[in-house]
């Protein structure tokens, strides 16, 4: 399991004071109020930015970064991730997970049958579709409804589904 969690994407410097604009990969964007820091992926090293403000302007955050005082320490900064540690991420109700831990998982169906690996997962806004890449290559489209998703295994790595009627015809 990843111990860091993406929580937004610098788009590009806001103004010329060091602020910068997040495109929000949360659900909650009144998060960022919560956090007094996070991490910037760089690649190979995270640079923890403890932050100073936060403002909120259409579907973006602006974020401001203590010591961070100019446009041009912020512009090398595009692109990249702001991460935040997992006892900082939001609670989970029950049967709720995080979308990286089912990136990987095994789909195994109630009848014994392995279908593949979960690549992808679709925010569709009325449920959730788990993308499985079949062992022929194929691409399976799962939605995330209590009839078809029975148990989400993080231990053993595995996902439980029932496939509805039709789904595999495609």
């Amino acid at each position: 399991m990843e111990n860091l969690l993406r929580v937004g994407v610098i788009t590009s410097p806001h103004g010329v004071r060091g602020e910068v604009k997040v495109y929000p990969t949360t659900d909650d964007v009144n998060r960022f109020k919560k956090l007094k820091n996070l991490f910037l992926d760089l690649g190979r090293e995270q640079k923890t930015l403890e932050i100073e403000h936060v403002k909120f302007f259409k579907n973006m955050v602006i974020l401001k970064f203590k010591g961070i005082d100019t446009m041009n320490e912020v512009e090398v900064w595009r692109q990249k991730d702001l991460l935040i540690t997992r006892d900082q991420a939001v609670t989970l109700e029950p049967d709720e997970n995080f979308i990286v831990d089912l990136i990987g998982l095994k789909v195994v169906t109630d009848e014994g049958d392995t279908l593949g690996v979960v690549t992808d997962v679709i925010q569709t806004g009325a449920n959730d579709v788990y993308c499985v890449e079949t062992e022929s290559k194929k691409e399976l489209l799962l939605p995330a409804i209590k009839d078809c998703i029975l148990k989400v295994d993080l231990e053993k790595q595995e996902m439980l589904v029932h496939v509805l009627d039709g789904l595999l015809d495609l």
